[in-house]
């Protein structure tokens, strides 16, 4: 068994809390041939990756608290189960109602690996440290999404798309061995929660009544609404629209990750002088500041591969400089739930994602116009979130507090953090 605090274990959630991107991210290039095959629009192609998230976000509100119950490790092993089978329906759907009934049970099981993944960290570390562990994590889960079109577009061209849910599915199977044999349960026995479900209603309304989860959690959901309006779009912009093939969609989505993964490592860097806020206010701006340029060069008829790339590359660097600070933020004030916490900001984050999805497929006009304009209303929104409320309520050891005081107040459950 690997120690907790191992670089190896580290990978090792990275890799779990991967599957989640992996699965949105690795059937893009397959998107527009997968509507030919199944005679469906892009309207209804795209529902395949909104209902992913709709799915993936309601199965966290029951993850989380078994989770909090049972331990991480079984609930995530039974999770990449449950997706491992889902994946063999989705390789066998003869038509797009079938297809999205199991990309909705798909979700169910990979839910456990992003949303247990962020527990474990907050089980292991402070809210401090976890804030760095999450920048790590998310710069070695990046590789995911890098690699993932590319090697998606390669089974395409060989196999079908078919393969790519199977190849998920092998994926899912070899990390349920792994985190089964490999790691120790990181949640302590004094920490484990009951599943009575006044418990639970408790737990979540506790957590839902914190401004200070409230406001990391909006500020998260946002900027990721932003990325998820380009995941949704790109393939039909780029693909459709600007003529990218689509064995080469995965180089133009690795570009666009390379600035995510930059900002991760921005964010890690800049950790070891700067408090996170200090990292999360830069991030957002420059979300707020990229987004705007797309906007603005998409509405005076700018309509070229590098009007949306260079922006987006910069967006992405934002991006990755604001998850990791909000994650940790947002699960920093309850350790003794921190399942459940991950659970419903998972829940906000995927579902208004989700609906943001929907709302740039559903309005595609064949440009890039409205792909951009949202990813831009995503990111001015995400700032008057920060400005608002994570301000107003920061995280322990966010803000300008000694550190030696915030990692003495992280002990308990839930924290009152107002600024005075």
């Amino acid at each position: 068994m690997l120690a907790l605090t191992s670089v190896w274990t580290t990978l090792l959630l990275a890799a779990a809390v991967a599957l989640g991107p992996l699965a949105i991210d690795m059937y893009l290039p397959a998107l527009p041939s997968m509507g030919e095959s199944l005679n469906a629009g892009p309207d209804r192609i795209q529902l395949t990756l909104s209902i992913y998230l709709a799915g993936f976000a309601l199965a966290q509100l029951i993850c989380g608290p078994l989770a909090d119950r049972f331990g991480r490790k079984p609930i995530m092993v039974i999770g990449f189960v449950l997706f491992a089978i889902a994946s063999v329906g989705c390789a066998l759907a003869s038509d797009i109602e079938t297809l999205i009934l199991f990309r909705f049970l798909q979700a169910l099981g990979g839910s456990a690996g992003p949303v247990l993944g962020r527990a474990a960290v907050r089980d292991i570390y402070t809210p401090r440290e976890a804030a760095r562990i999450m920048a790590i994590l998310a710069s070695i889960m990046a590789l995911a999404p890098a690699i993932a079109p590319a090697g998606g577009g390669l089974l395409l061209g060989i196999f079908g798309w078919e393969s790519i849910f199977l190849a998920l599915g092998a994926y899912s199977l070899l990390m349920a061995l792994i985190i089964a044999f490999g790691i120790r349960e990181p949640l302590a026995a004094n920490n484990r929660q009951s599943l009575r479900l006044d418990s639970l209603w408790h737990n979540y309304r506790t957590i839902a009544a914190d401004k200070s989860f409230l406001g990391y959690t909006l500020t998260n959901a946002l900027v990721f609404s932003g990325l998820f309006a380009f995941v949704s779009g790109a393939p039909f912009v780029l693909i459709d629209f600007m003529g990218v093939k689509a064995e080469f969609f995965g180089f133009y989505f690795g570009a666009v990750v390379a600035g995510y993964i930059g900002g991760n490592l921005i964010a890690i860097a800049l950790g070891r002088k700067l408090l996170p806020d200090r990292i999360l206010v830069r991030g957002v701006s420059l979300c707020v500041a990229s987004g705007a340029l797309m906007a603005g060069l998409a509405v005076t008829g700018v309509f070229h591969i590098s009007a949306v790339m260079i922006p987006q590359i910069l967006f992405m660097a934002g991006v990755g400089m604001v998850l990791p600070q909000t994650m940790s933020g947002a699960l920093a004030n309850f350790p003794r739930m921190a399942g459940a916490a991950s659970a419903l900001f998972g829940f906000v984050q995927m579902s208004l994602a989700a609906v943001v999805g929907m709302f740039v497929g559903q309005l595609h006009t064949g440009t890039s116009l409205v792909m951009a304009l949202t990813i831009a209303g995503c990111a001015l929104a995400a700032l008057l979130s920060y400005l608002t409320l994570v301000r107003r309520y920061p995280a322990p050891g966010f803000d300008l507090m000694p550190a030696a005081a915030a990692e003495s107040q992280a002990g308990t459950d839930p924290i009152p953090v107002t600024k005075p």
